[in-house]
């Protein structure tokens, strides 16, 4: 088959060095709709480099080009089509703040294999630390349709009892009509986010938004909405990727605080408030 889960787990881990700027962090932030208003002090801690907080969610670009997905997928153990894999979600672990500039080592590997029947899940994990120590670790769950069904572990449910009651805060982001172009700098060069053409073969009306494009403007209105815009609080971010956003498109963000949490969920307006993150929970200091 495949996937080989007992090859594939055994591999050995694949580390490179990566690194980052205040040009970079920059990019990333404006990549996920900061700076508007462009003069706002709020704003101006995501988009002027004397006053740079570092949102978490960078951490799924810094040093693009790190061990990750499409490494993972070449991984010993895994022969799969580009065509049927799907990210699912995401997780986020911050060991501590993240830097505004700084050199790494990433180190890559494929932490866990389940079976759900019509499809694999592939977790692929990296850990990133510098010379100080542990930095973050990101988990992507990768989806592999058809690859399923070989008797494995099932693995823990990605889904989580949705919130209760009406939510405590709901804020709309309106995304701009080339915000894929412009996240895409940050090194997602997939041509789906882009390339009319590409995206209506894969099956779209028109060019998609990257999935941790969402997940950055989520975590930024979470933030600056429920903690007071101090990007330190946050100590995980986990989501399922549960459909596709459009450029152009306004997402609204609902939150549930509780004590150290926020839940979220995510929909796209203009499409009858159609779910696009699930299962979504900020846990924070």
């Amino acid at each position: 088959m495949p996937i080989d889960a007992a090859k594939a787990l055994a591999a050995e881990p694949r580390s490179g060095e990566i690194s980052w700027t205040r040009k970079d962090v920059l990019l990333y932030h404006l990549g996920i709709g900061a700076g508007v208003p462009a003069t706002d002090p709020d704003e101006l801690r995501y988009t002027l480099e004397s006053r740079l907080h570092v949102l978490p969610s960078f951490a799924t670009v810094a040093g693009a080009g790190s061990p990750g997905v499409i490494s993972g997928l070449s991984m010993p153990g895994v022969d799969v089509d580009l065509a049927r894999v799907l990210h699912g979600g995401q997780t986020l672990t911050l060991h501590r703040p993240l830097p505004a500039e700084g050199t790494a080592t990433a180190t890559g590997r494929i932490a866990a294999v389940y079976d759900k029947g019509s499809a694999a899940v592939l977790v692929m994990r990296t850990d990133v630390a510098d010379s100080e120590g542990p930095l973050w670790t990101n988990d992507a769950q990768i989806f592999v349709r058809g690859e399923g069904g070989w008797g494995g572990d099932r693995g823990p449910s990605a889904r989580r009892e949705p919130p209760t009651g009406e939510p405590d805060r709901v804020v709309e982001r309106r995304l701009r009509e080339d915000q894929a172009l412009l996240y895409r700098l940050s090194g997602d060069w997939n041509p789906l986010h882009a390339d009319p053409e590409f995206a209506k073969l894969a099956g779209f009306e028109r060019p998609i938004l990257h999935g941790l494009c969402t997940y950055g403007v989520t975590l930024k209105a979470v933030v600056d909405t429920l903690l007071g815009g101090d990007v330190s609080r946050v100590r995980s971010y986990a989501t399922r990727f549960a459909g596709v956003v459009y450029p152009g498109e306004t997402l609204r963000i609902r939150m549930w605080a509780s004590e150290g949490s926020v839940r979220a969920a995510v929909s796209a307006v203009e499409r009858d408030d159609t779910p696009v993150l699930a299962d979504t929970i900020v846990q924070h200091s």
